[in-house]
């Protein structure tokens, strides 16, 4: 096709439209004119052309003052539909979308110790698209968040001791035979990164880290906008790596050296909890009581710190990222002042002075993550638009413009 063709310049338009309406949710004819910037007749032809071919509908009319109220237009959301999951060792839980990016359904279910975990799973899936109305077959995309990562070469998922029956076959591969739909299946920390990227504290951020100090711990690590997967799928994966136990207590813990995650478990927190005459159930209920204790728990909070600082410290180390961002339950518990003293036993031990903050995407970060993710695949078959979610958005492009 030569550049500059007319046909060329209507498909352009139209993608900066849709991509648009997407951004900004239901817009007038006045309202998207100024975004892509096109003459008032163009834009109303451009509407008319997408409304006949069903990419978008009339949705609603926005009043208000002395004036003519305006019709609103928005992306026809029943055009495709994706599905974002979140599994853990206990649980699986389930969102259904539209390609607008409205959650139509969700369903949480447990996940059986070992066996019947691919039929549990399905299930699940299942029930999450008869609630909206779907089959699995219908959906054009599913992504799958979990702890571990998915070697590219097997669809084999590796680091995942914690995830008994989900070893030793391709696990894309059998997803997408139970859902026949097409399946991603993502790190969970991996998918948390997006989400900062895409509505986080990541935005605009070219080359982060983010850890999630808690049980099961992971990284996620981005290098110049893109994430870094490694040849078989591990990077980021430092749970298994071997830090010395700095913290301050006895726990009776070999301090010459220890995995990263079992320093930072549930049971070894609450055993350094107890050491410090704070008794907890689990790692954040002791963080928490920690912060309540005020001076009291400090010294427990200041043990956390170093161990976390120990683990990430040789991250940045290698790395020299912009950011470390801290996500997860334990984080989020312990908030602004076990962060701090995260970044500050962190400046003890490395040379890169590099920021450490709490991640700003809480609640569900892995699902949603996981929905930005396959919205991203939906949107690049159906309309054509970047994969990349954080791209900036593009305008219209004039007549003999070069692109």
């Amino acid at each position: 096709m030569r550049a500059g063709s007319p046909r060329l310049l209507r498909e352009i338009n139209d993608r900066a439209a849709i991509e648009a309406l997407l951004r900004n949710g239901p817009l007038t004819r006045s309202e998207l004119e100024g975004l892509i910037g096109l003459s008032k007749p163009a834009t109303a032809q451009l509407l008319t052309r997408l409304e006949t071919a069903d990419t978008v509908v009339r949705d609603g009319l926005r009043g208000g003052g002395r004036g003519p109220r305006a019709q609103l237009w928005s992306v026809n959301g029943t055009i495709a539909h994706v599905a974002a999951v979140d599994l853990t060792p206990e649980t699986v839980d389930v969102a259904i979308a539209d390609i607008s990016g409205t959650v139509i359904s969700e369903h949480r279910a447990p996940m059986p110790a070992r066996h019947g975990v691919l039929e549990a799973f399905a299930e699940a899936v299942d029930k999450a698209c008869g609630q909206a109305g779907l089959r699995t077959d219908q959906l054009l995309h599913v992504v799958v968040g979990c702890p571990g990562a998915v070697n590219p070469a097997t669809g084999e998922l590796g680091y995942a001791p914690h995830l008994p029956g989900w070893n030793g076959f391709d696990v894309p591969g059998r997803l997408r035979e139970r859902l026949a739909a097409p399946v991603s299946v993502e790190n969970d920390v991996n998918l948390v990164a997006l989400e900062e990227m895409v509505a986080g504290r990541a935005a605009g951020v070219r080359d982060f880290v983010v850890v999630w100090p808690a049980d099961l711990v992971g990284a996620a690590v981005v290098v110049n906008g893109v994430l870094l997967r490694g040849a078989s799928g591990g990077a980021g994966e430092i749970d298994g790596l071997v830090i010395p136990d700095r913290a301050s207590a006895d726990t009776g813990t070999d301090r010459a050296g220890g995995t990263f995650g079992e320093l930072l478990g549930n049971p070894s927190i609450c055993r350094l909890a107890k050491a410090h005459g704070l008794a907890s159930r689990n790692g954040h209920g002791a963080v928490r009581k920690a912060l309540a204790a005020g001076p009291a728990g400090r010294g427990f909070l200041a043990d956390l710190a170093r161990r976390i600082a120990t683990g990430v410290a040789s991250v940045v180390a290698v790395l020299d990222p912009e950011l470390v961002l801290l996500s997860g339950d334990i984080a989020q518990a312990g908030g602004t002042t076990l962060n701090d003293l995260v970044a500050a036993e962190l400046r003890q031990l490395v040379v890169p002075r590099t920021p450490v903050r709490l991640a700003l995407v809480t609640g569900k970060p892995v699902r949603s993550g996981a929905l930005h993710s396959a919205l991203a695949v939906a949107r690049e078959q159906v309309f054509g638009l970047p994969a990349a979610t954080t791209a900036p958005f593009r305008g219209p492009v004039a007549a003999g413009s070069p692109r």
